[in-house]
C-alpha cells in the first residue's frame, strides 16, 4: 500500500468564522495544520504518494505542501475540485491515476493516531476483500453513518442517521478505507442522490450488491480519532497532541521565568521576567511573552504573537494575534490577527453552571462541555473591558 487520497475540497462552513480565512484541513492544531499531522501519520505507515483533492482555498494547501517531497520525502499531488458534487465524484477524479492499485482514502477534516493507518493497511492485507471501512463505536448513532457487519465481519449494510427504533447498532463510519480500484466501476454506476450529489456510501453499497464485492470492517478501538466537525472539536485535538508533545526551548527565557511540564517555545520567541508556562503548551516562533504572564496547560500560541500580563488557559490561538494587557482568555479559539483590547475577558463558565451550547449554522447545538469560551474569527478587535459571555 503506497498510495493514499485525501478528500480536502470542502469549505467547512460548521467551523465558521475559523474557515473565512482557510480551508479546514489548514486549520493550526498544536503548530501544525491538521493536515500536516495525517501527512506525517501516513508517511509513517508506509506511504509514499498522496494525492490531495483540493478546492476551496486550494492555493493555500497547495502552497504549504507544494510537492511534498522537498519538505516530507513524499510525493503530494493535487486534482481540484471544480463542482462539488459529492465524495464520489471527488474520489473519481482520482481515477485514472489511481486504476490500477489498491489505495488508502480519507476525508481531509480527520484527526486520528497514526496507529491507524497501520492497523487498517495491516487489516486489509490480511483478509480477501475489494475494500475495508473504518468503523467507530459512537453514542449518538442517530447522527452518523451507521454500519452493520455479517458475522465474518464483512459490511452489510450503511444507513445514513438512521432512526435509534431500527436498532442497527453504534458503528459509525470513521471516514477511512482502502479499496481496489473496482470502486471506480461502483462510483459510475452511482447515481445522485437527492442532495443531487454522488455518495460515497451508495458507491459502496453498488459495490456490495450489484460487483459482488467484500468490504471488511475495522472497529477502531482505543486510539484517538475526531472528525472535527465542531469548534471545541479543536479544543480535544489540541489537547491530544500536546499530551504527546516534547519539552524543546529554542526561543530565549529571561531570569525570573517558571516552567513547568513538556513546552515547545519556538526560535526567536522571547519569554519575558514573571511569566508561569505550565505545560504541556506550545509557543511557536517570533512571539512575545509576557512579562508576567500565566499560560496555563493545553494552550497553543501561534507564531509573531504578543501575550502580555494576561492569563490564557487550554485555548488556541493563532498567529499574529496580540493579547497585550489584563486579558483573560479560557477555553477559546482567537484566530489570526486578532487584537484584543486591555481588560477583554472571555466567560468559559454559565452561571447556572450547565453545558454550553453554541449557534452552528443557525442550529443552536449542545457542546456538552461545561467550560466553553469564544470564537473570534480573524482580523478581528475589541475595545478596552470587552467581555464576552459563553
Amino acid at each position: 500500500m503506497k498510495r493514499a487520497v485525501i478528500l480536502a475540497a470542502g469549505e467547512g462552513n460548521r467551523l465558521r468564522p475559523i474557515t473565512s480565512s482557510k480551508p479546514k484541513p489548514m486549520i493550526p492544531i498544536a503548530g501544525k495544520p491538521l493536515l500536516e499531522h495525517t501527512i506525517l501519520g501516513l508517511r509513517d505507515a508506509g506511504i509514499d504518494h498522496i494525492i490531495i483533492i483540493v478546492g476551496y482555498k486550494e492555493e493555500i494547501i497547495r502552497n504549504y505542501f507544494g510537492n511534498g517531497l522537498d519538505k516530507y520525502k513524499i510525493k503530494i499531488e493535487y486534482i481540484t475540485q471544480e463542482k462539488y458534487l459529492g465524495t464520489a465524484h471527488a474520489t473519481n477524479l482520482v481515477k485514472d491515476i489511481n486504476d490500477k492499485e489498491p489505495f488508502l482514502l480519507l476525508y481531509g477534516d480527520l484527526l486520528v493516531d497514526s496507529l491507524v493507518f497501520k492497523e487498517v493497511i495491516k487489516k486489509y492485507k490480511s483478509v480477501n476483500c475489494q475494500g475495508l471501512i473504518s468503523l467507530l463505536a459512537v453514542n449518538n448513532p442517530q447522527d452518523y453513518g451507521i454500519v452493520t457487519l455479517n458475522a465474518n465481519g464483512f459490511m452489510e449494510e450503511i444507513i445514513e442517521k438512521p432512526s435509534p427504533d431500527l436498532n442497527l447498532g453504534n458503528l459509525a463510519n470513521a471516514g477511512i478505507y482502502i479499496f481496489d480500484p473496482i470502486i471506480f466501476e461502483a462510483i459510475l454506476r452511482t447515481k445522485k442522490s437527492i442532495r443531487n450529489e454522488y455518495e460515497f456510501t451508495d458507491s459502496m453499497k453498488i459495490l456490495k450488491r450489484d460487483l459482488k464485492g467484500k468490504i471488511v470492517g475495522y472497529i477502531i478501538k482505543d486510539l484517538f480519532w475526531s472528525d472535527i466537525g465542531l469548534p471545541w472539536q479543536l479544543l480535544e485535538a489540541n489537547k491530544y497532541l500536546l499530551d504527546k508533545l516534547d519539552h524543546k526551548i529554542f526561543g530565549n527565557v529571561d531570569n525570573n521565568v517558571e516552567i513547568s511540564g513538556n513546552v515547545f517555545i519556538g526560535k526567536g520567541t522571547v519569554i519575558k521576567s514573571g511569566t508561569y508556562i505550565q505545560g504541556p503548551c506550545y509557543i511557536g516562533e517570533n512571539s512575545l511573552i509576557g512579562p508576567n504572564a500565566f499560560i496555563r496547560k493545553y494552550t497553543t500560541i501561534g507564531n509573531n504573537c504578543h501575550v502580555g500580563m494576561s492569563e490564557t488557559k487550554n485555548s488556541l490561538i493563532y498567529s499574529n494575534t496580540a493579547i497585550p494587557h489584563f486579558n483573560y482568555i479560557g477555553d477559546s479559539i482567537i484566530c489570526e490577527s486578532v487584537n484584543l483590547g486591555a481588560g477583554t475577558k472571555t466567560s468559559n463558565l454559565r452561571f447556572d453552571n450547565k453545558s454550553v451550547k453554541m449557534t452552528i449554522k443557525d442550529k443552536l447545538i449542545d457542546s456538552n462541555r461545561r467550560k466553553l469560551g469564544a470564537i473570534i474569527g480573524p482580523n478581528s478587535q475589541t475595545g478596552i473591558n470587552a467581555s464576552i459571555m459563553c
